[in-house]
């Protein structure tokens, strides 16, 4: 067995990686698959919602594990993970240096959020400058939108104009993601909502880039 890497990565702090990696691992466990979580963030929030998430109900975890690394023990805890798991997601740390090159070296397709601010996008550039030198797929993901704004308008259509793939699924800017990820939760769980339409949504379209290559 030798599962997907994912990598999730952007220069800038607060474009809702860790977010986005949890959510994503929710959606792959909804659909039946094993996930494995990496943590190299020195903040350690991924590890603080799993372990809410474990305080709260063990048996929530259901097939999905988690692990911290460093930067360079990273292609290490990954080949390691992938032979036991269908999927690993890493949640690496907001920057784009020599730090992040071996995330973005172990994975089979990186997954960039960005947010509707200007920041977030001018920081994009330098994660997928990295990652095409890395020869690594790429798959910008619009976070936090806010549909039938000026500046959603804005930052989507500055997106398209860049030369990488775009995810057609979008997070929009929900409370519901924030209060879910404050339980160990996801906001894909639950009741239908519109949240968990878009995290299903996202996770078979990462799913099928993953598996197109």
């Amino acid at each position: 067995m030798t599962g997907s890497v994912i990598t999730v990565a952007q220069q800038k702090g607060g474009s809702g990686k860790t977010t986005l990696s949890a959510n994503l691992a929710i959606g792959f466990l909804a659909q039946g698959k094993s996930v494995a979580l990496v943590d190299i963030d020195p903040q350690g929030s991924l590890g603080r919602w799993f372990m809410t998430r474990l305080e709260r109900d063990p048996e929530a975890l259901g097939a999905l594990e988690f692990a911290t690394s460093s930067a360079w023990g990273v292609t290490y805890e990954c080949r390691k993970l992938a032979a036991s798991h269908d999927v690993v997601i890493v949640d690496t740390p907001p920057k784009a240096d020599s730090d992040l090159r071996p995330a973005l070296r172990a994975a089979d397709l990186v997954v960039v959020p960005v947010s509707m601010s200007h920041l977030d996008l001018w920081a994009t550039e330098g994660v997928l400058d990295l990652a095409r030198r890395e020869n690594r797929a790429a798959l910008v993901v619009l976070n936090r939108t806010r549909p039938g704004t000026r500046l959603s308008g804005e930052i989507a259509e500055a997106v398209q104009a860049m030369d990488v793939a775009i995810a057609r699924a979008q997070l929009a800017n929900r409370v519901g993601y924030a209060e879910a990820f404050g339980r160990g939760q996801s906001a894909a769980e639950g009741r239908k909502t519109p949240a968990r339409a878009e995290v299903a949504a996202l996770t078979a379209e990462v799913a099928e880039a993953l598996a197109n290559g």
